[in-house]
């Protein structure tokens, strides 16, 4: 297996193997969702210690993959949630958390981002920063919190007054080895005096060498990788096209051993021996330690209005390539969905017939199944396929409270559209991971220096 390109990247691991051997940090993810933030720190070696999120049906996820971690239900403005939190976190090694940030048009008035009561959750945050005092942080959040012009705000805010160096930096999950493009604005702090330094991520640089070109010409469009022409961007598409490298991975190198799920699948356990084998180094990671059962595999129906409009755009391709006799509202009669009027489809359904491309990382992905189509056959991807773009490993099992009805924090749609809610709204395991051991590198540091001032003391 080849090392990678990447400054600080590591290839010869894992699953569970580095929390096999525990490094006694620990971490608590406020606004934790399924998880994906957490399973990157236990990667790392660290201890989970709880995880807090207003919609049970996420938390359920969380407490089924963390049962060693306490798992707080509930609103953290609420004393009773917020005092259960807030005892965690003064434990913590770590506080990690990305909470929601609304207001961002504010900070053009020169309003201040944590007064907003919009940005509530946000100043929760720093409020549990401020009471315990971590040795480190990590909040993270969309880029369109950056696009606004609010960095300068939030470093200001996460600093405390200098009790902590902070430092933001946008980075790309597919230059982390995430089979997709998902940029995300990261936050890292450490405490002052602890001689611990904010880190800096180093990715491959993948995104900026290689991207999908279309084509046009007598025949359908095409979509077809083009290479910046230096030497490093040609190594990268080498390892690109690699099943054995990491540094980058492709969608088919993702999930082409879970092709042959068939449409509207209701299966969601399979045994992994009616599967087929791995086929590339990132399917032999995703499937590390799972059991004998594959999970989260049933995959939605498909109407045949859809599953035409499939067949007619190419891999990488989407709404723009249809040919006009597939933009009509109903081909095949059947009625589906909301009418315009205008008897043809309208412009929101570019985001509805996006297909993967075999030979590059997906797009970012949403929360909804009908954000993706597999490259190959004309289907949306199972949970277990969104996860595995997301670099979920195949142990990790998405689940939903048992309870039915409404519930305080559920959102609506039902169990399904949960599960690909939790996978979509997720931190990458393996982007988290490279934030976990770029500050285990500096609390390792600090740890031994402290170890050697107390020897001389």
């Amino acid at each position: 297996m080849r090392m990678s390109l990447g400054a600080d990247t590591v290839r010869d691991r894992h699953g569970l193997e580095a929390s096999d051997q525990p490094n006694g940090f620990t971490v608590v993810d406020l606004f934790c969702g399924a998880g994906g933030m957490s399973e990157g720190f236990r990667q790392a070696g660290f201890a989970v210690l709880a995880g807090s999120d207003n919609d049970p049906d996420a938390l359920a996820t969380f407490s089924a993959n963390f049962p060693e971690s306490q798992a707080i239900l509930g609103d953290i403005r609420i004393d009773a949630v917020k005092e259960q939190i807030l005892d965690a976190a003064r434990r913590a090694t770590v506080l990690v958390g990305g909470p929601p940030c609304q207001a961002f048009s504010q900070v053009r008035n020169y309003s201040r981002m944590i007064d907003d009561p919009r940005n509530a959750l946000y100043r929760e945050f720093v409020t549990a920063l401020r009471t315990a005092l971590p040795p480190a942080f990590v909040m993270e959040n969309v880029t369109g919190m950056d696009q606004m012009g609010a960095r300068e705000q939030i470093l200001t805010d996460l600093s405390l007054s200098g009790r902590y160096d902070v430092r933001a930096q946008v980075v790309d999950a597919a230059n982390f080895g995430v089979p997709q493009t998902r940029k995300r604005l990261l936050f890292i702090g450490t405490r002052r005096g602890t001689g611990m330094s904010a880190p800096v991520l180093n990715g491959s640089g993948a995104t900026e060498s290689v991207v999908l070109a279309r084509f046009t010409g007598d025949r359908r469009p095409r979509y077809q990788l083009v290479v910046q022409q230096n030497l490093l961007s040609m190594r990268l598409a080498e390892a690109l096209h690699d099943s054995e490298d990491l540094t980058a991975v492709t969608a088919a190198q993702a999930i082409s051993d879970l092709t042959e799920l068939p449409v509207g699948n209701r299966h969601d356990e399979i045994d992994w021996n009616q599967l087929p084998a791995p086929s590339s180094a990132y399917q032999r990671l995703m499937r590390t330690q799972t059991s004998g059962m594959a999970v989260n595999l049933q995959v939605p129906r498909l109407n045949k209005d859809t599953e035409l409009r499939l067949r007619g755009i190419p891999q990488g391709g989407n709404y723009r390539d249809l040919q006009e006799e597939l933009l009509g509202r109903y081909l095949t009669g059947q009625r589906w969905g909301q009418s315009n009027g205008s008897g043809r489809l309208s412009r929101k359904h570019f985001y509805a017939y996006r297909r993967l491309h075999p030979a590059l990382w997906a797009w970012t992905l949403n929360t909804k199944a009908d954000s993706v189509y597999h490259y190959e056959v004309p289907r949306a991807l199972s949970v277990r396929e969104m996860a595995r773009l997301q670099s979920f490993p195949d142990r990790f099992l998405f689940t939903t409270d048992p309870r039915r009805g409404p519930l305080e924090g559920r959102h609506d749609g039902g169990p399904a559209h949960s599960r690909y809610r939790q996978v979509g709204n997720a931190v990458p395991p393996l982007l988290a991971e490279r934030v976990a051991q770029s500050l285990l590198i500096e609390l390792t540091a600090s740890r031994a220096q402290e170890g050697i001032r107390t020897k001389a003391g």
